[in-house]
């Protein structure tokens, strides 16, 4: 800000300048210019108070461009003489003084780091004729193209690495506008999360990212397995009738779908061609799957276990969403209304888990819902144990029973007996929330996923024990395809029985709550026992790849037809849950049911069936083998007598053969998870501590607050004259500034009236 002192001389020396030209008009030109000259040296200072903190502004926007100018500070000095000698070629008389040139270096080094906006803004705003200003501003963008070229020569390498971060950034964000915008259901998922809120969503979440395991497993099986096998495949010649659908015999025996079709030749065309080993192919290819599979379920509960229990940020109550998250980019008004409800839905569900958590029972209360959960558990495992005795003497006396009975759909009762079971025991398991009444309804989720994962693990146990010592054992033609058969079977019937009751029961249990038993009203949407089907069939896919590669490509279809009937029968027989929760955690605790005890049990199943079990002799890619595994020993074998592979040799016999290097592998995963566990108690711990000295910092400043007030009062009781004496300053300070407010604007007004009539 200029002082008044300042700006009265600025007048003055204007206003001589006109009053000199006027009375010596011999002189008029030579007078003018060592007057602007003067003015102009004068001016400098006026001009870095008040245009210059343009520059510091945008110098401080761009701390690169900054630095650059202090390094540059010694060519502005060598190149000051020239810029002195460019003065003098416009016609001014340049004096001597030192002041003047450091004025000068000033002027041009506060133009540099300037943008090219404000930099004519500045170069037009100063008091000099068009000639002069367009000198200037030739002056200012020879220092800078000479600066920009020392810059890039230094920084080439910085601004090569810089080019490609920033095309790296770009790729990255357009790659994943794109995934976005191509990812399935995306619109309807904002939907059923508008409506139904996270909780319910989350189990369609679980349904698509199941989708996108079994798309990598079928395109993984059919590239190296199914297509080298069409190469080689003969011509079925079974008549197919369609009752092969529901069976899976007959017709679908001799195709790429089940185990006994595949060749356990090397498939060689030409003589010169590469060979294709089946047998390594159909081993590693499955083991492949599996392994992606274990990684994958590893990485999502990690990534999930940090999103949702270690970071910070879910403890919050939610409030900023209530200021904060609104995003101004959407305009549409469909878009508008839903962001809007999603809004709504998760700050219900924030606020009623806050008065969930500061519920409080007595000990009464407490008891008495003790006594309630343990009854529940124990009738409830109860029938547990009951179905899976009726599954196991079933399955015991299946074989027989097929033998006796040669109708085709024989084959199905074991099937349609076990979904029976699914199907019923979860909807009567689901029935003791009315008894148990959990404050939480989270806790309600978790009970029924524990109580269902029990039944189900535990039916499917007892079938691969059927299998693996029974139906193995048999002395049959092709186990392998039998079990394939069977686990088709049972997929099949379970998804028939899904959609049976999506359409007929949920709908059914819509008309007696609205017009039948008014007080029932519309039903909630049960997410631990569609969850729970979810995981069962994906437990049957993970077994059965081995015995039917194409059972990806069947739980595909069967997941992709489930979603929108699903999201049917939910838009038409539910309501939103009475109980509004945050389902932020559910997915991990979906995927650690995925992990333990399904995949763990697979892997077992699997890992009984390639070491200790016999491949049949007439059929599969392994036949005449004591046991699967051998297909890796001949391999090894063979690699150690070639010099160039003796590195997968001692792979696989330190690492994939060393049960020391899993039992180090398991210790290490155990470990993480034990630091991660005491990562999320110790910032649950430090969250809790700094809520509350938060509180009590505001306790506190609301008690110096009140106490300040109280001093206050009683020193204007005692003394009223100082108020009055505070008042007056208070105005004085205001007059003041104001004064210096309205010199700024008369400076600001005179220097425009100059722009615009350069003869004033």
């Amino acid at each position: 800000m200029l002082s008044d002192d300042h700006v009265n001389e600025i007048i003055i020396e204007v206003e001589n300048v006109s009053s000199g030209v006027q009375s010596h008009p011999s002189s008029n030109r030579i007078f003018q210019e060592k007057v602007l000259l003067d003015s102009s040296i004068n001016m400098v200072s006026s001009i870095s108070d008040i245009d210059v903190v343009d520059s510091q502004t945008v110098s401080k926007r761009n701390d690169q461009k900054g630095n650059q100018v202090l390094q540059f500070s010694t060519s502005l000095n060598e190149s000051m003489s020239q810029t002195l000698h460019s003065l003098e070629c416009m016609g001014i008389d340049t004096p001597g003084s030192s002041h003047e040139t450091v004025q000068g270096q000033k002027l041009i080094a506060s133009l540099i780091p300037m943008t090219s906006r404000d930099r004519i803004k500045a170069i037009r705003n100063q008091p000099r004729t068009m000639e002069e200003k367009r000198n200037l501003r030739k002056i200012v963008d020879k220092e800078k193209s000479k600066q920009t070229h020392r810059i890039l020569q230094l920084n080439c390498c910085v601004q090569c690495l810089n080019s490609i971060s920033r095309a790296y950034r770009r790729s990255k964000n357009s790659l994943s506008e794109i995934l976005s915008s191509i990812s399935l259901w995306q619109k309807t998922l904002k939907i059923i999360g508008g409506k139904f809120g996270t909780s319910v969503l989350s189990y369609f979440n679980f349904l698509r990212w199941l989708l996108k395991f079994n798309i990598f497993s079928f395109i993984v099986n059919f590239s190296f397995i199914i297509i080298p096998q069409f190469t080689v495949a003969e011509k079925n010649t079974l008549q197919f009738t369609g009752l092969e659908l529901f069976t899976g015999v007959g017709y679908f025996r001799d195709t790429v779908m089940y185990y006994g079709f595949y060749t356990n030749s090397t498939i060689q065309h030409g003589n010169s061609g590469a060979s294709y080993n089946m047998q390594l192919a159909y081993i590693f290819t499955i083991g492949a799957c599996l392994t992606t599979c274990f990684f994958s379920l590893l990485f999502s509960m990690a990534k999930y276990f940090r999103d949702n229990f270690i970071n910070p940020h879910i403890y919050s109550g939610g409030i900023t969403k209530l200021i904060f998250c609104w995003d101004f980019t959407v305009t549409h008004e469909k878009a508008v209304k839903l962001k809007q409800k999603n809004l709504s839905t998760e700050i219900r569900e924030n606020l009623s888990e806050l008065r969930q958590e500061n519920a409080k029972l007595t000990f009464n209360q407490q008891l008495t819902r003790f006594s309630t959960y343990v009854m529940a558990w124990i009738v409830s495992t109860g029938v547990a144990i009951a179905c899976c005795a009726a599954v196991y003497y079933l399955a015991e006396y299946n074989l027989e029973f097929l033998k006796t009975h040669s109708n085709p759909g024989a084959v199905l009762l074991l099937p349609f007996v076990v979904s029976c079971i699914n199907l019923a025991v979860p909807c009567f398991y689901s029935m003791f929330r009315l008894m148990e009444r959990y404050e939480m309804p989270r806790h309600e989720v978790y009970i029924l996923l524990i109580r269902n994962i029990l039944l189900k693990i535990s039916i499917v146990g007892i079938l691969c024990y059927y299998w693996l010592n029974n139906v193995a054992l048999s002395g049959e033609e092709c186990w392998e395809t039998l079990i394939g058969q069977d686990i088709y079977r049972l997929l099949l019937m379970d998804f028939v029985f899904s959609l049976a009751d999506s359409f007929l029961g949920e709908f059914l249990r819509r008309i007696i709550g609205m017009q039948l038993i008014t007080s029932l009203g519309l039903p909630e949407f049960d997410i631990a026992r569609n969850v729970l089907e979810l995981i069962y069939a994906q437990t049957l896919v993970w077994i059965g790849i081995f015995f039917c590669p194409l059972l990806p490509l069947i739980q595909m279809i069967m997941l992709f037809i489930m979603f929108y009937a699903k999201n049917i029968s939910l838009m038409m027989n539910f309501q939103p849950p009475s109980k509004a929760w945050r389902a932020s955690q559910m997915m991990t605790f979906f995927i650690l049911l995925l992990f333990f005890p399904s995949f763990t049990g697979v892997l077992c199943t699997l890992a009984i069936t390639i070491w200790r079990l016999k491949p049949s002799a007439d059929c599969g890619p392994f036949r005449g083998l004591p046991f699967f595994i051998h297909s890796i020993y001949s391999w090894i074998d063979t690699l150690s007598t070639r010099p160039g592979y003796l590195w997968v040799v001692w792979i696989y016999q330190n690492l994939i053969g060393s049960v020391h290097f899993f039992f180090i592998l398991t210790l290490i995963v155990l470990i993480i998870t034990y630091l991660y566990w005491q990562i999320t108690e110790g910032r649950k711990i430090m969250i809790r501590l700094l809520h509350e000295q938060i509180i009590n910092e505001g306790k506190d400043k609301m008690f110096l607050i009140e106490k300040l007030i109280k001093l206050q009062d009683i020193e204007k009781k005692a003394n009223p004259s100082s108020l009055v004496l505070e008042r007056r300053e208070v105005e004085q300070q205001d007059a003041l500034h104001l004064g210096e407010h309205d010199s700024s604007l008369d400076l600001r007004f005179r220097r425009s009236v100059q722009e615009g009539n350069p003869r004033a």
